[in-house]
């Protein structure tokens, strides 16, 4: 059936990572950019791991425990029973859980991320080739403009005007001509495009 992609709110939120390798570092790194308050389990860590002052590394053993509060939870140690022990305890408590490099003993799956600002992109082939998620994501990243971050968080800033200048009936074109406009500009746009703008907007309700 393939898998659906949601997009979840991680700011604020507890996960877990057993594991305290290379491979939980990449997993960690991926996260950190959404703002999840991440607790590492293992009983050694990478040293990059333990630069991080941001996560809370518990050096000992998984025990069942660890899961109290925890939105979700990434299984990435290098023993694949004891992932799947960690995999188990959380279906058994209906924690979501991701377990590497083992897709049938996962509840979610870890996509490959494109991300900038605002802006991700996940891209899941449901575990049948990594090779061909890693090779979308290279180009999408390729076709993305370096600055799309910054476009989207300008685009962003505008909509209060766009609302209180225009009707409702107005707005979509107009943010649709906002966006085609800063795309082909490659910078800002200066307060008189924008006036443009937004008066064709006004021109095209009765």
């Amino acid at each position: 059936m393939g898998y659906f992609p949601f997009f979840v709110e991680l700011e604020g939120r507890e996960g877990l990572i057993v594991g305290g390798g290379a491979v939980a570092l990449r997993k960690v790194q991926k996260l950190l950019p959404y703002g999840p308050r991440l607790t590492v389990a293992a009983p050694a860590f990478h040293p990059e791991l333990e630069a991080m002052p941001c996560l809370t590394l518990l050096r000992q053993s998984f025990t069942p425990e660890l899961l109290e509060g925890k939105l979700f939870v990434i299984a990435a140690t290098d023993d694949r029973t004891l992932n799947r022990r960690v995999a188990e305890c959380c279906r058994q408590r209906r924690v979501p859980v991701n377990v590497v490099d083992d897709r049938y003993a996962c509840t979610f799956l870890f996509p490959a991320l494109v991300k900038q600002g605002d802006l991700s992109v996940g891209i899941s082939t449901g575990g049948a080739s990594p090779t061909a998620a890693a090779y979308l994501k290279d180009r999408i990243s390729a076709l993305l403009p370096e600055d799309f971050g910054a476009l989207l968080e300008e685009l962003a800033a505008l909509r209060p005007a766009v609302k209180a200048a225009l009707p409702e009936e107005a707005r979509a074109g107009a943010f649709s001509r906002l966006f085609a406009a800063r795309l082909a500009a490659g910078r800002p746009l200066e307060e008189g495009e924008l006036r443009d703008i937004l008066s064709g907007g006004r021109e095209e309700t009765p």
